[in-house]
């Protein structure tokens, strides 16, 4: 096969994009799985017929390929040396919607949270939700045939579908449905699947178990009825059978009112023992378990802290939620259960709420689940494999009991277990050791194993996730050998030429081939200039951090992560950006990214990486792609040249200290339009971008006649005098000592040059930036000693203090001090001001615009409280990064993605946004990103805002 040949023939005759670089077929070599396969090559097609254009190219050279949406699959159905055709970022439409019937038609890549958003109007939503149903897409959950919490309500995605239109490998198109007699192409095929399902009726009969969560194999039982239901087979069939281009899928109202029960049990086996009585008294819309490691996980690891918080005692936990029409209906169902279990809302194993925010906060702590227990604190790195099997719910306890066992028989640590208990269904994350040779005997064995032990239950191998490599395998212990020759059969019937996603379903990879990891995974440790003393000072182990979940594709919500919200391009996700370092680093002989630190695949990827360290909090593994691509950066410019940015404004804090000599001067000849755009050319500079005017005094100038406190006298704090507020804006610096002296604190400003080290470290140059940090450490080391705290106004440069100083100093005592003792602004009114001192009233509106790194690593908390004291109404824009972030905004070629960014939520919010409503964003880069979009929107710093309350 030749690849140029493929390639050449889909960029004539396909409408989209083709991807057959390195930085593609690396980003697109996993799944949310342990498996690893490099695709062909990658087709984006521009609409639905351009998709069907692809395969039709494809067949024509005989190459298979792989449907793809979110790429979340957690079996390796995701993953296939193929022609990889990911829908999702331009065929996600939803084409039409028939209120009155419930049903909509939708293309295959359209996310499940961005559909039912547009299902609102309607009062209707698509009733399946798995845990990833922020970015997980129609397609991919037909192909998966996938559930979540909600199917204990509305079933699975077999059972909300009402036709599809199909095209086989072999070119046939036509809409399938649950009792299509249609005289279409696929008359043949039918005439085969008939016969299949007459030679094997009584076989399935007795084989497919009959419980809510089979998920595995295909499903033949559609075929039992007179007539055909081809949909209903195609679902679950993960991309092997045919692709799937449009789906009209049944709809559900949306319930208007719930009440969630929360009950605590002794262990997760005697919660289990529990789902008979509760499924059996009631219909709830969920029942969902959590056990008591999976919230000894998150406390360990500081996540979902408050919805730890809303359950009541106990060592496990079941979430019983009741929906109805009104709030009193759904009550009246909660109370009804609780009385027939005995108990009382007072009860304090009980925990009560019908508050939809409450209840959301209570769910999130279950579908933390995924991300939680992948790197668990005290315990080996976790793995799928076994995570979605299911039984008969009232043999749920005995099934666990015997689970349990069988991991003390391997030997394998207790994992975290949660999952949809009232359908049977476990979730697990085990610690399998993949990286040595008996460590993956031993997986294989115990999967072999799982599987005769949940056979022997009635049960499931998948009750979710599906089968992919990491079950397929296994289907003939669950199934027999008759059955899993009429699965051969099917797919014969289907995709005679195995083109379809091969090896996935039928005769597919052992459990063991194609790993991630495996025996032979021996990737490169190089040295490094930060310490990632949260992956034991290493990069590769940080690099492989990403487990694939996905959580960075959503479209809307949240600061993680704004080029992909923008882009829509998998490279561009946190996820795309981890897979290329472990490519780059992993030494797998067939990795598509070569060249080390040098490779122009990777740099490329993180070019558009804005550093907004949303990630950092937004992730659920906790990848800071921030931090890994200043480590990059460091490797792959050095002794080089670098981009000329990385001088005009990386050196941003000395360039500022020059200009302050003549900063009306200067200021003047950033302005002439000739000397201005020879100067941006020159420094790297966006030519759109008009550079901010420097202050014609300093703040630290402004200060340096003021009485001063000496370290360790009482109510004394250190203001920081930041690059951004000293040089461009000294009258927050003087708004805030204001305040801080109105609370009753006497302010030290250190007259010395000082600097964090941001610039530096945002475009890797991190020896210089271990430099000025140390520096700054010698200034303050007096005030550190003596405890005195030390208070910042710019979120980036604080967030260096607070956070990337321990990757860069790890082990230098000062450094600690400094992470200990630093405050924000609120913070040190909020925990430090004298007894009983209010903040100055304000009394007015006020929308906020949160700096990413705020959100990620300092908390906006104090923040909102001291406003809301001040009498503020405040409005937190969940609008993510504003774009600019620091240089990025200001680099040759980044323009068009940072103003994307911010007309994303940002400036059409202050737009709509009354003129008396206060702009708030202590961000420079934040203000400087509105004052460029919105020329007559002035935004204010918190210490502005509350300055200007004071009399």
């Amino acid at each position: 096969m030749s690849t140029d040949l493929l390639e050449r023939d889909l960029l004539r005759e396909v409408d989209g994009e083709i991807r057959f670089d390195a930085g593609a077929r690396g980003a697109y070599s996993t799944d949310a799985s342990n498996y690893r396969q490099v695709p062909i090559g990658v087709v984006l097609p521009r609409n639905v017929e351009a998709g069907a254009r692809a395969i039709a190219v494809c067949r024509e050279h005989d190459v298979p390929v792989l449907s793809r949406g979110g790429g979340t699959s957690l079996a390796g159905q995701g993953t296939n040396a193929a022609v990889i055709v990911d829908w999702s970022k331009y065929c996600n439409r939803l084409v039409s919607v028939d209120p009155r019937r419930s049903t909509c038609v939708v293309e295959p890549g359209i996310a499940l949270d961005d559909l039912n958003r547009q299902l609102a109007e309607h009062g209707l939503k698509f009733g399946p939700k798995p845990a990833t149903h922020s970015h997980c897409t129609i397609g991919g959950m037909i192909g998966n045939n996938s559930c979540g919490a909600s199917a204990q309500r509305y079933g699975k995605t077999a059972d909300n579908v009402s036709r599809l239109e199909i095209l086989t490998y072999d070119g046939r198109r036509a809409w399938v449905g649950r009792s299509s007699t249609a005289d279409d192409e696929l008359g043949d095929l039918r005439a085969k699947l008939r016969d299949i399902r007459d030679r094997y009726a009584e076989e399935i009969r007795e084989r497919f178990p009959d419980i809510p969560r089979r998920i595995s194999g295909y499903n033949l039982d559609r075929l039992l009825g007179e007539e055909l239901d081809l949909a209903g087979l195609v679902v679950g069939s993960e991309g092997t059978l045919a692709t799937v281009l449009r789906a009209e899928i049944d709809l559900v109202p949306v319930v208007p009112a719930t009440a969630m029960l929360a009950l605590g049990y002794p262990d997760v086996t005697a919660a289990a023992d529990a789902v008979p009585d509760i499924v059996g008294h009631s219909s709830p819309m969920q029942v969902e378990a959590i056990d008591g490691e999976l919230v000894h996980f998150m406390k360990e690891e500081g996540q979902f802290l408050d919805s730890v918080a809303t359950l009541p005692e106990g060592e496990s936990w079941l979430l019983v939620q009741f929906g109805a029409d009104t709030g009193e209906e759904a009550d009246h169902q909660l109370r009804s259960l609780l009385r027939a279990l005995g108990k009382s809302a007072s009860d304090e194993d009980v925990a009560v709420s019908e508050e939809p925010d409450r209840q959301q906060q209570m769910l999130k702590a279950r579908e933390a689940g995924l991300g939680v227990t992948a790197h668990p604190p005290d315990m080996p790195a976790s793995w799928e494999g076994w995570e979605d099997s299911a039984v008969p719910p009232h043999r749920l306890g005995d099934y666990l009991r015997d689970l349990l066992s069988l991991f003390a028989d391997h030997g394998y640590e207790k994992p975290a277990l949660y999952g949809h208990f009232g359908h049977g269904c476990v979730h697990i994350r085990m610690p399998f050791r993949l990286k040595s040779g008996p460590g993956v005997r031993d997986f294989r064995q115990f999967l072999h194993s799982a599987a005769e032990l949940v056979t022997s239950y009635g049960g499931s191998l998948s009750g979710e996730h599906g089968d992919g490599q990491a079950r397929g395998e296994l289907l003939r212990c669950m199934f027999g050998s008759a059955i899993v020759s009429a699965f051969e059969e099917v797919k014969a019937a289907f995709d005679p030429r195995d083109r379809m996603n091969p090896g996935k379903i039928v005769h597919p990879y052992r459990t063991d081939e194609n790993l991630r990891l495996g025996a032979d995974y021996h990737p490169s440790a190089p040295a490094t200039f930060l310490g990632f003393p949260d992956d034991g000072g290493s990069f590769s182990q940080a690099a492989s951090r990403c487990v694939g979940i996905g959580n960075c594709r959503r479209s809307t919500g949240g600061v993680m992560c704004p080029s992909y919200m923008v882009t829509r391009e998998e490279e561009h996700s946190t996820r795309g950006r981890a897979r290329l370092l472990f490519e780059m680093l992993q030494g797998h002989p067939d990795a598509p990214v070569r060249n080390g630190w040098r490779s122009t695949a990777v740099r490329d990827a993180l070019d558009l990486c804005l550093a907004c360290k949303g990630c950092k909090s937004d992730c659920p593994v906790g990848v800071d792609m921030a931090t890994y691509k200043a480590e990059f950066l460091a490797h792959h410019y050095r002794h080089r040249l670098r981009p000329a940015a990385h001088y005009s404004l990386g050196w941003l804090p000395i360039v500022s200290r020059l200009a302050q000599s003549a900063p009306r001067l200067v200021n003047s000849a950033l302005r002439a339009p000739v000397l201005a755009q020879t100067a941006k050319r020159l420094g790297g500079i966006a030519p759109e971008r008009t550079p901010p005017r420097f202050a014609d005094v300093s703040f630290q100038r402004l200060c340096r006649r003021r009485a001063a406190p000496r370290p360790g006298e009482p109510g004394a704090v250190v203001l920081w005098p930041d690059t951004f507020t000293n040089h461009f804006a000294p009258h927050i610096g003087r708004a805030a000592v204001d305040v801080l002296e109105d609370a009753g604190l006497r302010v030290a400003v250190p007259p010395q040059p000082l600097c964090c080290g941001l610039t530096w470290m945002s475009t890797g140059q991190l020896g210089m930036a271990k430099r000025v940090l140390r520096r700054t450490l010698r200034v303050l080391r007096p005030w550190l000693e003596a405890g005195t705290p030390i208070v910042g106004l710019e979120p980036s440069c604080d967030a260096v203090f607070r956070s990337d100083s321990r990757e860069l100093l790890p082990h230098d005592e000062d450094a600690q001090r400094l992470r200990e003792q630093f405050v924000t602004f609120a913070e040190a009114l909020r925990d430090h001001a004298a007894p009983g001192w209010q903040p100055p009233r304000v009394d007015k509106r006020a929308v906020v615009q949160e700096h990413c790194h705020q959100h990620a690593v300092l908390g906006y908390g104090a923040d909102v409280e001291l406003m809301r004291r001040a009498g503020v109404d405040v409005d937190v824009l969940d609008s993510g990064c504003c774009g600019l972030a620091g240089n990025f905004g200001f680099e040759r070629g980044h323009y068009d993605v940072s103003v994307a960014c911010a007309e994303r939520v940002l400036l059409p919010a202050l737009r709509e946004a009354d003129p008396s409503t206060a702009v708030v964003a202590d961000g420079f880069s934040c203000r400087t990103q509105i004052e460029h979009g919105l020329p007559s929107r002035r935004p204010v710093h918190l210490a502005e805002l509350l300055r200007s309350g004071m009399r």
